[in-house]
């Protein structure tokens, strides 16, 4: 498997249904950005464009690389990691019975996920001093939803401007070993490289999807292994 790349997606729309765009950007070894797009959905959700970064980002990476993808929002996070398992038990229903919306999205970003290895962490957005792959995916995503004009690096269009919100907004406090993550990771995993199989369980602070391809919820004991972590029982076939 290829070594792990950090990236960084997001979704805008102006007036939730309004103009809207999505990007997403790439970062190098050093966590810069070396690639990214953003493009124009004309009138749509938050939520479409949110989602629609992350199935152009997952579309656009090869699946033998393992990803960090680094998104401010909740709904698309929980969407493909936390609710997705039950709407497909309940034929694409909600758990109050009604059809799941942005259905089609959130099946195509569920198949680009399958036999692939993503690690989701969630990050405050609009924060001083706060992630700047995030930051950039935002501005960018703006951009496109303003403008309504595709962008990116293979344009060779120039970043995206500074936003004036971000000096704004109250500053974000660093965890102690200087990072800027604000959120715990949410994995889909098939297979973390390097990793190896320990006698040690704990329990999830977040729900998450086991390599047997059963879920577990927050507060259940979970035990990591070669595909990342799951059922204590399902290490042993590790």
């Amino acid at each position: 498997m290829a070594e792990r790349v950090i990236a960084a997606c997001d979704g805008a729309s102006k007036g939730n249904p309004g103009p809207a765009g999505w990007a997403w950007v790439v970062a190098d070894g050093d966590e810069q950005p070396v690639q990214w797009e953003a493009g124009a959905l004309g009138t749509a959700t938050n939520n479409v464009a949110e989602l629609t970064a992350l199935e152009r980002l997952l579309s656009t990476v090869g699946p033998d690389v393992a990803l960090e993808v680094r998104m401010d929002s909740q709904y698309a996070m929980k969407a493909v990691t936390t609710w997705l398992p039950g709407w497909k038990r309940k034929g694409w229903k909600t758990a109050a019975g009604k059809p799941v919306a942005n259905q089609e999205l959130v099946a195509r970003i569920d198949a680009l996920l399958e036999g692939r290895t993503v690690e989701f962490v969630y990050v405050p957005a609009h924060q001083v001093d706060g992630d700047p792959l995030n930051d950039f995916a935002d501005r960018a995503a703006s951009q496109a939803a303003i403008q309504q004009e595709d962008a990116g690096s293979a344009l060779g269009s120039p970043a995206p401007p500074p936003s004036s919100a971000a000096s704004k907004a109250p500053k974000a406090s660093k965890p102690s070993g200087g990072s800027t993550r604000a959120g715990v990771a949410k994995k889909r995993t098939a297979g973390v490289s390097g990793s190896s199989a320990s006698s040690r369980t704990l329990k999830a602070k977040f729900p998450g999807r086991c390599r047997c391809g059963r879920s577990y919820g927050a507060g259940e004991e979970i035990a990591k292994n070669p595909d990342g972590w799951g059922h204590p029982e399902c290490r042993a076939t590790a």
